[in-house]
């Protein structure tokens, strides 16, 4: 082989990595588009049983087609306190399990046989799902089309991969320096290097079978880079929690210890194996399935997997106990002004990230309408005892406001949003600005309560009892709203504006009654003129909470 021909094939190689990474970020990207529901459905099962932690693990890794992609994602939940660390660690052990399905993919792919060569056609998706992308005209059939398409882009750099290491294979120089490559460390460490680098152990996995099928390469040696490719895949999670909280450094952890005692295993077993005997874990393999150097690697690495789970899985306590002494300090975050349900590692898996934006919408509305409530107190009791309170609850307000905006624009950039999650999204700016300037008329009815505090004033029996009638207007209103925000629910939409109503009612009805004691003298113009100021100002959070569904709610649902 000239050296013209050597970096041919060397280009061919490169090209064929390049278009497989391509193709497995665009099926990744649309297959998470597409299954957002049952993304969303997956996570909302969560609980602290490891076997449904387990499931959700691999179903989310099967669907979006990234292991690391889900281990960031959930690092993201444990941080915002949504995830304990066993919840976290079983979906770790899961996405373990559904990782290895791209690997059986790969290998199916690269079998052929006289009559039929399955990598042509597969290769030809692509083309089919580009016709179907072409002509469809909903957005899933698209994306469906786009995740065919992408398939089929796959297969083609796959292809380009296989040829060019068959090529090489016939260099008995390079393959007598690749078989003289025999360190398992050497090995287990640039398999770990490459898949840090690119990111995915699953590429790296598929790579390795390539390598293998093609004769470039042992099933020995593709064992231990396959191995290192697991431990490779732990540094995106370690750097996702590298400025995340004490237990989402946890987290990524317990992945570490996980991935790399599994290696170490196989690694003193195949050693074992080799002292007491001429086999090894590679022989093993190649007497269990002859013939099929692809499936050999293939079969290892999810027999490995789902065996390395089943062992860990028992044992979740040991590994949460062993993360907290590797990483000690406190499980909560003390911190008050935070995000409560988002999480900057979120924005990897756009879709989850959505349906935590709407929580977190909701989380803060909460702390609008509690501060409301205080504010309240504070006005009819002349009350100073939940100052601290309130203060501390209007900064995370002003936290919330601010850095849920940047959080929303940064997620509505992404490329893997559906249209109904983008119209949602263009939908909350607004949804935001409503919730804080519930805040705001919050903070003036604080500042009447001193001003009335300051003059030694106090409000008739008949003005407290129509704050508390107003109030409790209010709280039924926001429940109603919350209601139809969040599920949709048709008929609080439509009590929520016969509420408005009756609340528009009593604040005239307010201000008739506060000129009627006037006159009777039965209160000061002090408290008259903070007593019209809070009505008018409660009418107008009412206002806001209808918003937040009056002109949303047909987006969002």
């Amino acid at each position: 082989m000239s050296q013209i021909e050597i970096i041919e094939h060397l280009l061919e190689l490169v090209a064929g990595i390049g278009v497989y990474l391509i193709a497995f970020k665009m099926i990744s990207g649309n297959l998470e588009a597409v299954s957002s529901e049952k993304l969303k459905q997956t996570f909302a099962k969560i609980s602290d049983n490891k076997i449904i932690g387990l499931f959700i693990g691999i179903v989310a890794t099967v669907l979006i087609q990234s292991s690391s992609a889900v281990t960031v994602m959930t690092i993201g939940f444990v941080n915002a306190g949504i995830l304990s660390l066993t919840q976290a660690a079983t979906i770790v052990f899961g996405g373990e399990i559904g990782t290895t399905v791209s690997g059986q993919i790969v290998a199916l792919g690269l079998f052929s046989s006289d009559s039929v060569n399955l990598n042509i056609l597969f290769s030809s998706f692509a083309g089919l799902g580009v016709i179907l992308s072409s002509v469809a005209k909903k957005d899933n059939l698209k994306k469906t089309g786009e995740i065919i398409s992408g398939f089929g882009i796959l297969f083609i750099g796959l292809g380009l991969m296989s040829s060019s290491m068959r090529s090489f294979a016939e260099l008995d120089s390079l393959k007598m320096f690749l078989s003289s490559l025999n360190s398992v460390v050497l090995l287990m460490v640039a398999g770990a290097i490459i898949t840090a680098i690119i990111h995915s152990s699953a590429a790296m996995t598929s790579i390795a079978i390539t390598m293998v099928s093609a004769g470039l390469i042992s099933l020995e040696q593709g064992i231990y880079i396959t191995l290192g490719a697991n431990v490779g895949t732990c540094f995106t999670g370690m750097m996702a929690a590298m400025s995340s909280s004490t237990n989402s450094k946890r987290t990524a952890v317990i992945q570490l210890i996980f991935n790399t005692g599994g290696a170490l295993l196989i690694l003193v077993i195949d050693t074992l194996i080799k002292l007491v005997s001429t086999g090894s874990i590679g022989m093993t393999f190649e007497n269990l399935f002859p013939g099929s150097p692809h499936f050999q690697l293939a079969m290892f690495h999810t027999i490995f997997n789902i065996a390395s789970v089943l062992i860990a899985l028992p044992f979740t306590g040991l590994f949460v106990s062993l993360s907290k002494k590797i990483v000690p300090g406190s499980d909560v975050d003390e911190e008050s002004e935070r995000f409560y349900y988002v999480d900057e590692n979120m924005l990897k898996t756009p879709v989850i990230a959505v349906s935590q934006v709407k929580k977190e919408i909701m989380n803060m509305a909460d702390i609008a309408i509690r501060n409301f409530n205080t504010s309240i107190d504070a006005f009819v009791d002349m009350s100073t005892d939940k100052k601290e309170v309130f203060a501390n609850n209007e900064k995370e307000l002003n936290f919330l406001n601010k850095n849920l905006v940047e959080f929303i624009v940064k997620l509505t950039g992404s490329s893997n949003i559906s249209k109904k999650d983008y119209l949602y999204l263009s939908s909350t700016y607004k949804a935001i600005a409503d919730i804080e300037r519930i805040g705001d008329y919050s903070e003036n009815i604080m500042e009447y309560a001193d001003i009335l505090r300051t003059f030694d004033e106090k409000l008739s029996e008949d003005a407290k009892q129509e704050i508390r009638e107003m109030t409790d207007l209010i709280d039924h209103l926001y429940d109603l709203t919350m209601d139809a925000y969040e599920n949709g629910n048709r008929e609080s939409f439509k009590e929520s504006m016969k509420v408005e109503d009756q609340i528009d009612d009593l604040t005239q009805k307010m201000a008739d009654n506060h000129i009627m004691r006037l006159n009777r003298k039965q209160c000061s113009a002090e408290v008259g003129a903070q007593f019209v100021k809070l009505a008018s100002d409660v009418e107008r959070i009412g206002d806001h909470l209808i918003n937040l569904i009056d002109k949303n709610y047909e987006v969002s649902h």
